[in-house]
C-alpha cells in the first residue's frame, strides 16, 4: 500500500499486519510500521513505482492487495490556483493511483484474483470550496476504479473506493475547536471518525466477505455525503 507512514495509511498496514498478512508500504520518506516491508517510492515518477514493485515482489511474491492511499492537497480558491497547484495534487493523487493500478494488475492478471481499493475522500462527490484540484482527483479515482472493475472482473479481480469523511489524523489536529465544532455540526454522526474505522472498512473490501464487490464507492463518513 501507498502513504502508510501516518493516519490512515498507516492505520491500515497495521491492520493488515495484525492479521498476519505480508504488507509492503511505499512512501516518499520513510517510516512504516514495525513488520512492513519499508520502501521508497515516490509516485509521479514512473520509475519509481516500476523499481517499488520490482523490490516489493523479489520479497513477497506477487500482490495481491493494492491500497492507493497516497495523497497531498494545495489548498486555494480557484481563481488563486496555479497550473502547479493544479498539476501537482493530479499527479500524486490521480495520476499516481493510475501508476500503482497498472502495475499491480500484471501481476494480478497471472494470479486470476487480485483486490484494489482507492482511498478517495467525501469531497470527491461533495465538493470543497478551495478544493476543486483535490476533489477532482479524488473524484477521478471513482471513475478510474468502475472502468478498472469492468475490465478486470472476469479475472476475478475487483476494484473498489472508500471515501472517507472528516477523520481524526495529523491534518485535522491543526484545525481551531471552532472549525472543529462547525465540521462536527455538519455529521449527522456529530463526530470524527478514526482511523481505525476507515481499516477496517479496507479490510472487508479486500477479505472474504466482499467477493461479490466491486466498482462500489464506500462512504466512510458518519453521514456527511449522503445521496453522493
Amino acid at each position: 500500500m501507498t502513504g502508510g507512514n501516518r493516519g490512515i495509511g498507516r492505520a491500515i498496514a497495521e491492520a493488515f499486519l495484525a492479521q498476519g498478512d505480508k504488507v509492503a508500504v511505499t512512501t516518499r520518506s520513510g517510516g512504516a510500521p514495525e513488520g512492513a516491508l519499508d520502501v521508497r517510492c515516490d509516485v509521479t515518477d514512473p520509475d519509481a513505482v516500476e523499481a517499488a514493485f520490482a523490490e516489493i515482489e523479489a520479497a513477497h511474491g506477487p500482490v495481491e492487495v493494492l491500497v492507493a492511499n497516497a495523497g497531498i492537497t494545495a489548498d486555494t480558491l480557484l481563481l488563486r490556483m496555479s497550473e502547479g497547484d493544479w498539476s501537482s495534487v493530479l499527479d500524486t493523487n490521480l495520476t499516481g493511483s493510475f501508476r500503482l493500478a497498472k502495475r499491480a494488475s500484471k501481476g494480478m492478471l497471472r494470479l486470476r484474483r487480485g483486490r484494489i481499493v482507492f482511498i478517495s475522500s467525501v469531497v470527491g462527490l461533495l465538493g470543497s470550496a478551495g478544493q476543486v484540484n483535490y476533489a477532482a482527483s479524488k473524484a477521478g479515482l471513482v471513475g478510474m476504479a468502475r472502468s478498472i472493475a469492468r475490465e478486470l472482473g472476469s479475472r476475478s479481480i475487483t476494484a473498489n473506493v472508500v471515501a472517507p469523511g472528516f477523520i481524526e489524523t495529523d491534518m485535522t489536529a491543526v484545525l481551531s475547536d471552532e472549525q472543529k465544532d462547525t465540521i462536527k455540526s455538519q455529521v449527522p454522526l456529530q463526530r470524527y471518525g478514526t482511523t481505525d474505522e476507515i481499516a477496517s472498512t479496507v479490510l472487508w473490501l479486500t477479505g472474504p466477505g466482499a467477493t461479490y464487490v466491486t466498482g462500489a464507492v464506500i462512504p466512510v463518513d458518519g453521514g456527511l455525503g449522503m445521496g453522493h
